[in-house]
């Protein structure tokens, strides 16, 4: 069980949304009547993101050699976020939304809903 580093480089710029400590995958690409798939069963876990470039081209992963093996060139990858770090709900003492209307023309705001849960005691 000995951690690796893995460096991909990519043609076009990561997600924006990419942080550190997302879960990176990778799927094989197949081909199947004229149209390139990707199945859920060819999606395999590789590793944590450690670091990315400051141009966004390239991410460090830092994965498990026993459990998993660096991705092809041409496989398709993806990532997620993690669960425990990343929840839905905002955290913090308070939250601020201000709605403007940049339109000449009169708006009529239908609905604003909103989630409050106590994060802190």
């Amino acid at each position: 069980m000995a951690l690796q580093n893995a460096t991909l480089t990519f043609t076009y710029p990561v997600n924006a949304s990419l942080q550190t400590g997302d879960i990176v995958y990778y799927s094989t690409i197949s081909s199947s009547g004229g149209f390139t798939t990707v199945l859920p069963s060819n999606t395999m876990l590789f590793g944590t993101v450690s670091a990315i470039s400051n141009d966004g081209l390239s991410i460090d992963v830092i994965y498990e050699d026993t459990t998993a093996s660096p991705p092809g060139i041409n496989d398709y990858i993806s990532f997620a976020k993690d669960k425990q770090i990343n929840s839905s709900s905002l955290v913090g003492y308070y939250a601020e939304a201000k709605f403007i209307n940049n339109s000449k023309e009169e708006a009529e705001l239908f609905s604003v809903g909103s989630e409050v849960t106590e994060s802190s005691k």
